[in-house]
């Protein structure tokens, strides 16, 4: 492929709800412009951006895929995103990469909670919008029904471009209204056709082009305000200008699976979507923090953000590159801002699904890759040394569904780790890591099907069999009551033997584990064995008296006791206190503490009241109510950790997806008798207590 300058290079993410036909659309874009010699087929598991063994099994994308192609003298550099929740990482990385977000929307099930997130995405980063309505030749599409939807949904901005004649039920013929041509597919290829008559139909979206262009501008709102119509020119250049600037977002339509309408299409993209040079402007900081404008030129110094990460155990690290400023060619030294350290480029290569093609140089706006780059992650900023700037991260969402992992062969934990931590670089929402208490590997992620993909990813490239559980919680004890005991450890031996008695006050109190403390008097304990029973103590206090939990909260005053000139010893005393510890817990009112997280759900208003309910059902309190915005809610409320397990698949069902959240660990507190009495049973079934 040849070397294209900013001004006709475009990248664009195609994004959308799950199995609206995204990759399908790369396919028909890819075939179209002679990229591939065959239009692969998700069911058939050819296709060029879903090559992930995992994708080809599922039939459904994972991570995103860079896939470029040529038309009309530009290049054009397709970012297939997935459409799953579960993998919405990989719909950020290709947002952070691209200039347009490309919504696909299904013409049979229309706008879904996908396209919402997906214009709500560009919106936020000032990315310019197009709309493809896909699958039209299904009988069951419904292009008008969803064109409407859409204006309800986005407003005005919303203009039609490209739309279908439909006669008998069939959309063979499209019309360009910018154009005013029609073209028939009915024999597969595009051939021109006079104007069909639409009746009023066309009037309705003559107007919505007029309203469309009326938003982009105070003379031209003036001018349509006052009944005055728009010349072809105004239209045409107000249309253009608008997408580009992000004040219209245009409307094309056809299918796909049966390649129509995809040359109007194409042709439209490559007409009204913002260049590279136009949209990839940057605004990072420098090394101390002020702003620092990199504009998108071939001869400055360069700079590049890595947006995605691939690590595979045969072919190494792969990093993805979108270049800023500059050229990253072959050879070159780059600083890495955040390890500080010089990064070697070895090669740069152009990615088209699997496929590398090795080329000198990734220039200013445009999208490539470099191998073997070890240290560097996603989100890191390559630079010249001479100019250090820092460019914006890839924002990922936070895991919040977590599975403890379990060997199927003993002895695999570190195999396990490692490749777990391969595999969260190449997808930083995976989390992984070991609770110290509960002696678990957690695996966290954003559901079900993204942890199962975890899991087989780790069978495949890593070949490590594991399952998943419910993690353990980390429970905690403490006293309610004081209580003096004694601990009398005597044993004889031949020659020396073993001897410690003490007498230790237990009380409650606000500490975070054990605080020790000694009031003897006479020395009926040498001060020499102090230590001793503080370290005999500290080490039973790991386990509690009631599930072999850790105590907290805890005060152990040593008062009394007495000792063996000869047979007395430091482990002697060590076991006078454990004896002490084991006698006088059980007699100081023990309680259970259970784990209380800090719960902030954002929601529609409409599942407010399910949301509220079901923190009641999992013993949680709700604290208050906060107004998001845009018909949203936060619920504020405090739920107990042990309840929360599968919080997140809830939240996706009840709100369709479009609700968030984010709970941490707030304090502990304690447990209601009948969640202690469960928590102690398993712990006897366990065999963690006696």
């Amino acid at each position: 492929m040849n070397q294209y300058q900013a001004k006709n290079i475009l990248n664009l993410a195609v994004a959308g709800h799950g199995g609206s036909g995204k990759t399908s659309l790369t396919e028909a874009m890819l075939f179209l412009s002679g990229m591939s010699d065959r239009r692969g087929k998700v069911n058939d598991g050819n296709t060029v951006s879903d090559y992930d063994p995992e994708e080809i099994r599922r039939k459904t994308s994972i991570s995103a895929a860079v896939a470029p192609f040529e038309w009309k003298n530009k290049k054009i550099n397709l970012l297939d995103a997935p459409g799953l929740f579960d993998f919405e990482g990989g719909a950020c990385e290709a947002m952070r990469a691209a200039d347009t977000v490309l919504i696909v929307i299904s013409g049979k099930n229309g706008v879904a909670v996908g396209t919402e997130k997906a214009f709500a995405a560009a919106e936020k980063r000032g990315l310019a919008k197009i709309f493809f309505v896909n699958g039209l030749c299904d009988e069951s599409a419904r292009f008008y029904r969803v064109f409407e939807d859409l204006k309800a949904q986005f407003g005005p901005s919303v203009c039609p471009v490209v739309v279908p004649y439909i006669q008998d039920g069939e959309a063979n013929v499209y019309i360009n209204l910018l154009e005013y041509k029609a073209y028939d597919y009915s024999e597969g290829k595009p051939t021109q056709v006079p104007m069909p008559d639409m009746g009023d139909r066309l009037e309705g979206l003559r107007t919505a082009i007029y309203e469309a262009v009326a938003e982009t501008d105070d003379a031209l709102f003036e001018k349509y305000f006052a009944g005055e119509e728009f010349t072809p020119e105004e239209v045409i250049v107000g249309v253009s200008k608008g997408v580009k600037s992000g004040t219209i977002t245009p409307v094309f339509c056809g299918d796909a699976m049966l390649m129509r309408g995809m040359e109007q299409f194409m042709d439209g993209l490559a007409w009204l979507a913002p260049s590279a040079q136009e949209k990839a402007e940057e605004l990072g900081v420098d090394v101390d923090g002020n702003p620092v404008e990199l504009a998108v030129n071939e001869e400055g110094a360069p700079a590049a953000i890595v947006f995605k990460t691939v690590a595979d155990p045969f072919i190494g690290k792969l990093s993805y590159l979108k270049v800023i400023s500059g050229k990253v060619s072959a050879d070159s030294q780059l600083l890495n801002m955040r390890t500080g350290n010089m990064e070697r480029i070895g090669k740069t290569v152009m990615i088209c699904g699997k496929k590398q093609e090795d080329v000198k140089y990734i220039g200013a706006g445009d999208i490539g890759a470099v191998p073997k780059l070890t240290a560097t992650n996603t989100g890191d900023t390559l630079c010249a040394p001479a100019r250090k700037v820092l460019l914006d991260g890839v924002e990922y969402p936070t895991p919040t569904l977590s599975m403890a992992i379990v060997p199927q062969k003993k002895g695999e934990e570190d195999k396990i780790a490692q490749g777990m931590m391969r595999l969260s670089e190449e997808d930083p929402t995976l989390s992984f890591s070991t609770n110290t208490e509960t002696h678990e590997m957690i695996l966290s992620g954003l559901g079900e099907q993204h942890l199962d993909v975890a899991v087989s990813k780790l069978k495949a490239k890593f070949g490590v069999e594991v399952t998943l559980k419910k993690p353990k919680v980390a429970y905690r004890e403490t006293i309610r009551k004081t209580v003096q005991v004694q601990g009398r450890h005597k044993k004889q031996t031949g020659g020396h033997g073993q001897f410690g008695d003490v007498w230790i006050e237990f009380s409650p109190c606000d500490s975070e584990g054990l605080e020790f403390g000694e009031r003897v008097v006479g020395g009926a304990v040498p001060k020499g064995f102090f230590p001793a029973v503080e370290k005999g103590l500290r080490e039973c206090i790991l386990k509690g008296p009631l599930a072999g939990y850790p105590v907290v909260g805890l005060s152990a005053v040593l008062y009394d006791g007495s000792y063996h000139p000869v047979d007395s010893s430091e482990m002697s005393f060590k076991m006078a206190a454990a004896l002490a510890y084991k006698a006088g817990m059980p007699q100081a009112n023990p309680v259970l503490l259970e784990p209380i997280g800090h719960l902030k759900a954002s929601v529609p208003d409409a599942n407010m009241g399910d949301i509220m309910g079901e923190v009641n059902k999992r013993r949680g309190r709700v604290l208050g109510m906060d107004p998001a915005g845009e018909g949203r809610q936060t619920v504020d409320a405090e739920v107990p950790m042990a309840e929360m397990h599968d919080f997140c698949t809830y939240v996706r069902q009840v709100t369709q997806g479009r609700g968030s959240f984010t709970f941490e660990f707030e304090r502990y507190e304690e447990a209601p008798a009948n969640v202690a009495q469960k928590v102690i049973e398993e712990a006897k079934a366990e065999g963690a207590i006696e």
